[in-house]
């Protein structure tokens, strides 16, 4: 459940957290963090060539091959 932006300053107020820091986090979750920033570019696809991978796919991709082992665990 989502906590009010005032709510949640003040908690932070009650546990000692200064002023800057409690303006630097109410700004990044309600400015920053809002959903404006949620859409893709395609960087990627003009670059490569191709689409964007998800990242949990490109690391559980790269695990397979191994390259990540140690050679101590070998």
């Amino acid at each position: 459940m989502p906590v009010p932006v005032d709510t949640y300053s003040r908690a932070l107020a009650a546990e000692g957290v200064p002023d800057e820091v409690t303006g630097l986090l109410t700004y990044l979750f309600t400015t920053v963090l809002d959903g404006r920033n949620a859409h893709l570019g395609d960087g990627v696809q003009q670059v490569l060539g191709r689409p964007a991978r998800d990242f949990s796919d490109y690391a559980d991709d790269t695990a397979a091959t191994g390259i990540w082992t140690s050679k101590d665990a070998i």
